[in-house]
This record gives structure tokens, C-alpha cells and sequence, in this order.
């Protein structure tokens, strides 16, 4: 029987993440290891037909108006309920929202593995940011996209061992045009003018939140403009900051050549008669835009948050610079649109690179490698059973002890696993003391104790780590 596995989504609005849950419950039933299930917070969005061309069930909507309120604890009750009929065995949540909502009812409802996501540095508030660290303790195992957003959680104290860095996958028959297309054509129909001599400059990204940083662009545009006369640019998205957006371009003398194209279903198309794609954000995980830029040929300046360097390799596929520096990014566009030869070969050289680490089929491979989507079936551990010589650090963790009505396992097992600070006896090194602050209760009874001791693999214990 195959094991169920709930991804729980936000929305199925046209987000990077949101795309990215999608295209994950796709290849895992393509896979045929799982059976899978997608639920979501607000059934509506772009994706969501796609979502439930995947046959995957009824996609269940848990509507949330607060953490705070009855309707939390009803929405609670309704997951719960639904992970024990369709007997899930991992629930993954995907955003802010899914990772307190999921892994509290995950854990109500003691399912054997759990998996959250983290998907940006910065953007939460303090507030949010507390709120989001105690969901994080309920899951079994934190899926960071990039490895500049692990090393951030590692900071904000989620234990290390806990985290798996999995780069986001892009399926690049999203970037290609069909053998027929025609630039002409695609122009039109995207609103673009169709002078011959004219060369974009394109950043795709929702309008909505400040982070994307789109007056950055449009400031460097100005830049631009008057180096190289040629260049338009073309700023593809949607959201609240339309206007704001519009008013500002005209401000910068650049009606005329600034060209908002709304939300852009032909993501491939505008790619193909872009000549450079950019990223400005202030705040990132790991850019689903730079990937699709990159498959689709095209050189990229970006600024140097989140993931960026781990994407784009510096003067090979396209260039890195500081976030908020106008300067840095106009001086590189204007420098790949001043030599078309070198920008095409940085584009060709970024294809490959999204096709060896990025794609699809690269995804799935990492993930079945790290094996976080469903651990191997753990037992119980006597608290008479011997820990073996201490292991080099890159040795597995332990399956330790489960945390259950047994208080005096829990505690037997808590004096020989854990040492204060700064005790290096035993080989075990400085633990901090917040690794013991995050281990749950007696109430939630399927955590297991982390210790950085290892067993021998003879010993048939199992755990979510990597194989």
C-alpha cells in the first residue's frame, strides 16, 4: 500500500511557491512511490486548475481568518479529521501560513513525519517570526531552498540536523517557444512595440510586496536609457503597486519606455524577445524568476540576496550585484546589451546549468536522495540500549527516544544524550541549550530526542536524515 503524503498550499495564486508545491505533487505521482493529496487555505488562483488536473482528489479548503480564534481550532479539528480518513503518513507545508496551521494539526493528528518550509530570509515580522519558530518545532524535518536560507535558521536556532537544503526545480518546457514562433508575433500579442531596433529589458515578479524592490529597476532603467537609447523595459506582474509603479516610471521620464504588461501567462514568449532579464529584490530564498530566465537563454543581473549566488555563477551566466545599488545594475546591463556575442553565450551557458541543477528531474532526484519525503519506520529504543563509540561528525543522527507517557525513559534518555554547554566529554562537543529548550512535551507523542551520537547501520535504527 502506498503511503499518503498532504501537501498544503496557501492558494493556487501564480507564486513561485505556489507553483513549486504544485509541480512537486505532480512529480511524486508521476513517480508512483506515494499517494499523494494537495489541500489549501483559498481555493482559488491561476494554478488551481492545473492543481486539480492532477487527479488527485478532492483538494479540501481549510479557510483561516486568525491563529487566535475558534475557527483555528475548528479548521484544526476538520485536518485532522481529514489526515486520519485518507490515512496520511507526511504532511508538507509549504509558506508562513501552511507551517503553523499544518504542523500544529499534523502533530494533533501524530503523523509519523512531518515536513515544513522555509522560503525566504527576511520578510516576516517579529511577530511572525516567533510564531513560525514554534510550528518549526512540530515538524520532523525544515526544507530550505537555498543554503543562504538554511544558514538563517541555523542563526535564528533551529538545530542544523534538522534542516535539508533542496534547491527549487523548474520544469524548462515552461521556457520554450515552439519551432514555429515568430517574434513579430509574440510581440503583439504582448503589447510590445515591434521596432526592429528596439532591445528589453525584462524583470518578471508580483507587484504586491516592496521586497521585489521594482523602483530600483526603474531608477536603473533611467540609467539605461541614456547610455543605450535602444532599450526598453518591460516590468511583467501584478498587484497592488500598479499605480504607485506607473506614477513613478512617468516621474523618471520613462512613459515611453517603461511598458507594464500585467500578469504574463506567455512566460516564454517574453523571455524569447527579452535580451536581458533582471532581479531586484531586497529579499529572496531562492528566485523561481532567475531560474526561468536562465532556461529560457538569457543573461541576468541580479542582486545578491538569498540564493542568488548559489543560481548564477558570476561572469558566466550573468552578474551578481549589491541590493540597492542602481549604479552596479545599470553598468551591467548596459555592458551585456553593448555586446550581444558575450550576452548570448553567458544565456547558452545559464540553460545548462538550469538543466544539470535545476530542473525537474534534478528535483526529484535530491529529493528521493535525502529521503525527507517519508522516513524509514522507526522503533522504539529501549533506554537500557547503549549508545556506541562516539562517531566523527559526519556520522547520522540517532533515532533516539520517543517522547511519550514513559517520563523516566525520557528523562534517562535526556541525561545520556544532551550535556550542558560547553561540555566536550564523551566526544559530544558544545550542545546549546536552546537544542534542549525546543523538545516538546509529553503531549505530542511522536517526536523523537536528536543526539549527535551515532549507532552502527547494523542496528536497524532509522530516522528522516539522508541515507
Amino acid at each position: 500500500m502506498k503511503a499518503g503524503v498532504l501537501h498544503i498550499v496557501d492558494s493556487f495564486d501564480q507564486g513561485g511557491t505556489e507553483r513549486q508545491a504544485v509541480q512537486l505533487a505532480r512529480l511524486l505521482r508521476d513517480a508512483g512511490r506515494y499517494d499523494v493529496h494537495l489541500a489549501c487555505l483559498k481555493k482559488r488562483g491561476l494554478l488551481l486548475d492545473e492543481a486539480e488536473s492532477l487527479g488527485l482528489g478532492e483538494i479540501v479548503e481549510f479557510p483561516l481568518t486568525s491563529f487566535y480564534d475558534r475557527n483555528f481550532a475548528a479548521q484544526l479539528r476538520r485536518l485532522k479529521r481529514l489526515i486520519r480518513e485518507r490515512d496520511i503518513r507526511l504532511v508538507h507545508t509549504h509558506d508562513f501560513y501552511t507551517n503553523v496551521f499544518g504542523m500544529m494539526g499534523a502533530s494533533l493528528a501524530r503523523v509519523p513525519a512531518r515536513v515544513a518550509s522555509k522560503r525566504e530570509t527576511t520578510f516576516r515580522t517579529p511577530a511572525q517570526q516567533r510564531v513560525e519558530r514554534v510550528a518549526f518545532r512540530f515538524a520532523h524535518r525544515l526544507v530550505a531552498n537555498s543554503e543562504a536560507v538554511r544558514q538563517r535558521l541555523i542563526t535564528e536556532g533551529v538545530p542544523a540536523v534538522k534542516i535539508v537544503t533542496l534547491y527549487n526545480g523548474l520544469d524548462t518546457e515552461r521556457a520554450r517557444v515552439p519551432d514555429d514562433w515568430r517574434r513579430e508575433d509574440a510581440l503583439a500579442s504582448l503589447g510590445l512595440p515591434q521596432t526592429p531596433a528596439r532591445e528589453f529589458v525584462t524583470i518578471v515578479a508580483n507587484l504586491r510586496h516592496r521586497v521585489k524592490d521594482i523602483p530600483l529597476f526603474l531608477r536603473a532603467a533611467r540609467r539605461v536609457r541614456e547610455a543605450v537609447p535602444r532599450a526598453a523595459f518591460v516590468v511583467a506582474g501584478e498587484g497592488e503597486l500598479l499605480a504607485e509603479l506607473q506614477d513613478e516610471a512617468a516621474q523618471l521620464g520613462l512613459s515611453g519606455d517603461v511598458f507594464f504588461v500585467g500578469r504574463c501567462t506567455r512566460v516564454a514568449d517574453l523571455l524569447a524577445v527579452s535580451d536581458v532579464c533582471v532581479l531586484s529584490s531586497r529579499a529572496e530564498g531562492f528566485s523561481n524568476s532567475i531560474l526561468e530566465y536562465m532556461a529560457a537563454a538569457r543573461p541576468v543581473v541580479v542582486t545578491d540576496v538569498g540564493g542568488a549566488r548559489e543560481a548564477v555563477s558570476e561572469g558566466v551566466s550573468g552578474y551578481v550585484v549589491p541590493a540597492g545599488d542602481e549604479e552596479a545594475m545599470a553598468s551591467r546591463i548596459i555592458e551585456l546589451l553593448r555586446e550581444p556575442e558575450r550576452a548570448r553565450r553567458m544565456g547558452e551557458r545559464g540553460r545548462e546549468l538550469v538543466e544539470e541543477k535545476f530542473s525537474c528531474a534534478a528535483q526529484l532526484r535530491m529529493r528521493s536522495r535525502s529521503e525527507v519525503l517519508m522516513p524509514g519506520r522507526r522503533r522504539r529504543r529501549s533506554s537500557r540500549e547503549p549508545h556506541s563509540t562516539p562517531a566523527p561528525a559526519a556520522a547520522k543522527m540517532c533515532a533516539g527516544t520517543r517522547v511519550g507517557p514513559r517520563r523516566s525513559s525520557w528523562a534517562r534518555c535526556w541525561r545520556r544524550c544532551w550535556t550542558p554547554t560547553g561540555d566536550t566529554s564523551a566526544g559530544l562537543g558544545a550542545i546549546p541549550t536552546t537544542a534542549v529548550q525546543t523538545l516538546p512535551g509529553g503531549r505530542f507523542n511522536t517526536r523523537w530526542i536528536a543526539c549527535d551520537r551515532a549507532r552502527p547501520s547494523t542496528s536497524g535504527a532509522a530516522s528522516i536524515t539522508s541515507n
